[in-house]
C-alpha cells in the first residue's frame, strides 16, 4: 500500500515553542524522550513504513535480555537507549524482603514479593545495526516492594540532549552518563511506597538545565528539579498527591517555562526556575498515568481509572482553575488509563481505559468527530499512540498495529502484525520506526 505524504506545517508551528522550552533546536534525528522530539507523540519530519510484518520491512530485529519491557527507548543521532532490570541468582537474607503489596500491604494483579538481587541497567545500542554498544549496571539491590504483573522494576524511559543521558530509576535513584556511557553523577531522591503494589513509574523531564523528577507515592510526594550537570536539587516543590505514574511536560507560556505534571487531586502548572505552584485544576481519576499533550494554548490532560475524565485547560492562568471557564471543554467517557493522549493537527486521539476502542474530538471545541471506534484485531493498548506524516499509528499489547489517516474522520490505512507483546511507544527517526516488545527490538524501515 503506498505511503501518504502530508503536509504538518500548521501542526509544527504550533508546537515548536515547547519544544524549544525542553531542548532548543534539534537535530532530525532525535526521539530524546518517550514522547519524541515535541514531547508529544509527533515526528514532525517521520515518515515510517505504512506496513510491515515479521518478513516484511524489518531491517533488523534483535532478542532483549532482562526486564525492560516496559521501558520505551529514545534514540539521539546513531544510539538507542532504554533501561532494563535483571533478576539474578542472589537470594535475599532471610526476613529481609517487602511485602509484594504497597501502601496496606495487600497483593493485588499478580504483585509478588521479591525475593532475589535486582541489577539495574542503562542500555545503548547501535540505531543503525541494533548490535549492543555498552551496558551499565547503575546499581544491584533487593526491591523494597513487588509490582503489577504487567509492569517491571525498569518502566521508565531515560531522556537525553545529546551530550548526557539521565535515567530514572525510582526508588533506585536517578543518574546521569554521557552517551560513551560515563557516569556523570548519581542522586538518591529516597523509597517510593506505591499504591496497591503495583510497581513504580513516569520518566523524567528536562527543562532547560533543569531535570524534573516526580516522586507521587503513598508518602510525601513532591517534585524536585535537580541541576542537569551535577545532579544538586535546585528546588523542591511538595505535592498533595497519591501515587502516579505520569511524566511532567514542559511547556512555554507567555514566554515564561512551566512545568504541568496532571494528577488524581489536582493537574498544576509549576514555575519551571523557581518551583512556584502557578495554578491548579481539579476534575480527574485516580491512578493518573497520561502525560498531558499542549496545543493552541491548552493543555490537554486525561485519565480514565474508575471513571473517565479528558479536559482542555486554557494555559495563562492563574490560581484555582477548577470549575471555571478555564476549562475550555471536558470529555467524561472512553479515556485512557495507560496510554496518554495525541494531539495530531486539531484532533485529540484517546483510548478507552486499556481497550482497542478510540475516539477523536477536535482541539479547539471537543466536537467529536467519532466516539468509540474499535479496533477490532488489537487486544489492549498500553502503548502511547504516535503521529507521522499524517498518519497515527496506535500499537497493541498483542504485537498489532492500526494506522489511521489524520486527515480523515475515519479510515483504516493499514492494519500490521508482529509475534511480540509490545508495551512500549514507538520511536520514530526519518523513515524508521523502532517498537521495543518483551522479547525484540524490532527496526522497521523499507530496505533501500
Amino acid at each position: 500500500m503506498k505511503k501518504t505524504g502530508l503536509g504538518i506545517l500548521a501542526l509544527v508551528v504550533t508546537l515548536v515553542p515547547f519544544q524549544m522550552a525542553a531542548y532548543g533546536n534539534l537535530p532530525p534525528e532525535v526521539w530524546p524522550t518517550w514522547r519524541g522530539p515535541l514531547m508529544s507523540g509527533i515526528s514532525p519530519q517521520g515518515d515510517p513504513p505504512l506496513t510491515w510484518s515479521e518478513t516484511d520491512n524489518i531491517l533488523w530485529k534483535v532478542k532483549l535480555a532482562g526486564d525492560g519491557s516496559n521501558s520505551s527507548p529514545i534514540v539521539w543521532g546513531d544510539k538507542i537507549f532504554f533501561q532494563t532490570a535483571q533478576e539474578t541468582d542472589k537470594q535475599a537474607t532471610a526476613g529481609a524482603a517487602a511485602p509484594a503489596g504497597g501502601s496496606d500491604g495487600r497483593r493485588r494483579f499478580g504483585s509478588r514479593a521479591p525475593t532475589h538481587i535486582h541489577t539495574f541497567h542503562l542500555i545503548c545500542l547501535d540505531r543503525q545495526t541494533g548490535k549492543q554498544l555498552w551496558e551499565k549496571t547503575v546499581c544491584e539491590i533487593l526491591p523494597h516492594q513487588g509490582h503489577h504483573a504487567d509492569h517491571g522494576f525498569a518502566s521508565f524511559s531515560p531522556v537525553t540532549d545529546g551530550e548526557f543521558i539521565w535515567a530514572h530509576f525510582g526508588s533506585r535513584g536517578v543518574y546521569c552518563y554521557d552517551l560513551d556511557g560515563r557516569q556523570q553523577w548519581k542522586r538518591d531522591l529516597g523509597q517510593l511506597n506505591i499504591r496497591a503494589g503495583f510497581g513504580e513509574g513516569g520518566s523524567v523531564a528536562l527543562a532547560d538545565d533543569k531535570l524534573m523528577v516526580l516522586m507521587d507515592h503513598e508518602g510525601d510526594s513532591f517534585l524536585v528539579a535537580l541541576d542537569k550537570k551535577t545532579g544538586e536539587p535546585v528546588w523542591k516543590q511538595d505535592r498533595d498527591e497519591p501515587t502516579s505514574w505520569t511524566t511532567p511536560l514542559v511547556v512555554q507560556v507567555d514566554g515564561q517555562m512551566q512545568v504541568i505534571v496532571n494528577g488524581s487531586n489536582r493537574t498544576r502548572g509549576y514555575h519551571a526556575q523557581t518551583g512556584q505552584e502557578l495554578w491548579q485544576c481539579g476534575g480527574q481519576t485516580e491512578n493518573v498515568v497520561p502525560t498531558p499533550v499542549t496545543g493552541f494554548d491548552m493543555v490537554f490532560c486525561t485519565s480514565g481509572f474508575r471513571g473517565s475524565a479528558l479536559q482542555a485547560i486554557r494555559l495563562g492562568q492563574r490560581g484555582d482553575l477548577t470549575g471555571s471557564d478555564a476549562v475550555a471543554w471536558q470529555v467524561n467517557e472512553a479515556t485512557p488509563y495507560v496510554p496518554s493522549p495525541l494531539l495530531y493537527g486539531e484532533k485529540v486521539y484517546v483510548c478507552a481505559t486499556n481497550n482497542g476502542v478510540i475516539s477523536c474530538y477536535n482541539a479547539k471545541t471537543g466536537k467529536p468527530y467519532y466516539v468509540k471506534r474499535t479496533l477490532e484485531q488489537i487486544k489492549g493498548i498500553y502503548a502511547s499512540p504516535v503521529g507521522a506524516a499524517g498518519r497515527v499509528y496506535l500499537v497493541g499489547r498483542n504485537g498489532v498495529t492500526y494506522v489511521l489517516d489524520n486527515t480523515k474522520d475515519w479510515e483504516i490505512l493499514a492494519v500490521n502484525t508482529l509475534d511480540d507483546h509490545i508495551d512500549c511507544s514507538p520511536a520514530i527517526i526519518g523513515e524508521t520506526m523502532y517498537l521495543k516488545g518483551k522479547e525484540y527490538l524490532y527496526c522497521i524501515g523499507e530496505a533501500k
